[in-house]
């Protein structure tokens, strides 16, 4: 399985959303971007002959379908951010305390760690 991820907010955008997500696997593709997932199966999959001398006659965007929708979410940052107003306000609990974060940068850390060795580290409890 190979898993592509693209956001930028300096970048010039050339797709259909400012954050993709797309995941190649055996059996087929999918995409994901903000406000909607898009799938491609195997057996819809254009079968191509690569001549770099003349332009593509497949529609490659034709191969793809939209997802139906079986939830609705609200937007993220939106739902975080009442949380914690909530939390100060009010007192309500807030999960992402300092540790949460401290988890985070961890794992951030990790993954570098784990590209420059080109190998699965192991991720140590933060107590």
């Amino acid at each position: 399985m190979i898993a592509h991820f693209n956001s930028s907010w300096c970048a010039r955008v050339r797709r259909d959303d400012l954050f993709t997500m797309q995941v190649d696997g055996s059996k087929g593709s999918a995409v994901v971007g903000l406000p909607r997932l898009l799938d491609s199966a195997l057996r819809g999959t254009p079968r191509p002959v690569w001549n770099p001398d003349i332009p593509s006659a497949i529609n490659y965007f034709d191969g793809w379908q939209k997802v139906p929708e079986q939830d609705t979410f609200d937007n993220a940052f939106k739902v975080q951010w009442e949380l914690f107003l909530r939390h100060v306000v009010k007192g309500d609990p807030f999960r992402w305390t300092l540790l949460e974060a401290v988890k985070g940068v961890q794992l951030a850390e990790k993954g570098i760690e784990s590209w420059k060795k080109r190998a699965w580290v192991d991720v140590p409890p933060i107590a």
